[in-house]
């Protein structure tokens, strides 16, 4: 838990950066490409490219395709049509996406788990049920893409961590997620990257440093590594605490004007649904 509570600061402060001062204005495939590289440089010397089986290769680089390199790139896309409460709002099927896959490959349907999932989305609602603007369907689609994709990733890696665990720490393997992230980045920036959208400004390279670094590096490892700790139900719920966290930090850095009213009662509703997911594991 503590994992994916502190991955939750970062994400939502995350968000607020990419719509403050990258979206619009630098190219979202070269956004998407140059996370993924800062990211790769960092768990280079830390991974671990000989010894670990074929098998386990392969679904890190799937997992790493999925859970990075197609959820982000449909999430900066979704940045072009979307404002930032709109992306907030549709992300909030992400637990739903979890707990369904979850019990799909197990093959087992766990009523506790789906109930605390659709609570916290109930809670997410409560908050970020704005105006939808005229091009809302293009971005529907693309975030829902995205909240699949994001959740399979985690869902596999759980998966993967418990069937095939490794003998070190889990970082000796991180390194091939970075790569099939980039056999998804890399392509799409050649074939739809637009250089005239460059970043052009410092604060614009420190953002994708930060990005980079503590975002994706820290943050995509520690989110996975908590996902590995904790069960379905209690991940699929953190998938949403963001939400709230996200328009705490715009209200006390950017000062977004939001009903405070909305968000302390869907604050209290997603966390009525962590309690929700520990009653239903405490009865199984």
């Amino acid at each position: 838990m503590p994992y994916l509570l502190i991955v939750t600061l970062v994400q939502a402060f995350s968000f607020s950066l990419i719509g403050e001062y990258l979206a619009g204005q630098v190219d979202s495939y070269f956004a998407v490409l140059a996370r993924v590289l800062i990211a790769g440089l960092v768990f280079l010397p830390l991974t671990r490219w000989r010894g670990l089986s074929a098998r386990f290769v392969r679904r890190m680089l799937l997992i790493g395709a999925l859970q990075f390199g197609v959820t982000y790139v449909c999430l900066y896309l979704s940045f072009r049509v979307l404002t930032v409460p709109e992306v907030l709002l549709f992300t909030i099927l992400t637990p739903v996406h979890v707990t369904l896959l979850q019990d799909a490959l197990e093959r087992r349907f766990n009523g506790w788990a789906l109930l605390a999932a659709l609570v916290a989305v109930a809670g997410a609602a409560v908050i970020r049920f704005d105006g939808i603007s005229g091009h809302f369907l293009l971005g529907f689609v693309l975030l829902q893409v995205a909240n699949l994709t994001y959740a399979a990733g985690q869902v596999l890696y759980k998966r993967l961590m418990a069937r095939h665990p490794l003998a070190g720490p889990q970082y000796h393997g991180f390194g091939y997620f970075f790569l099939g992230a980039l056999l998804v980045a890399l392509p799409a920036y050649l074939a739809f990257g637009n250089l005239a959208r460059f970043p052009a400004q410092p604060l614009q390279w420190g953002v994708l440093l930060f990005l980079g670094l503590v975002a994706t590096a820290f943050g995509m490892y520690a989110w996975n590594k908590g996902a590995s700790l904790v069960p379905a139900a209690t991940l699929a719920v953190m998938n949403n605490l963001h939400v709230p966290v996200g328009l705490s930090l715009n209200l006390m850095i950017w000062n977004h004007q939001e009903p405070l009213g909305r968000l302390a009662l869907g604050g209290g509703i997603i966390l009525a649904s962590v309690w929700i997911s520990r009653r239903g594991r405490a009865r199984g």
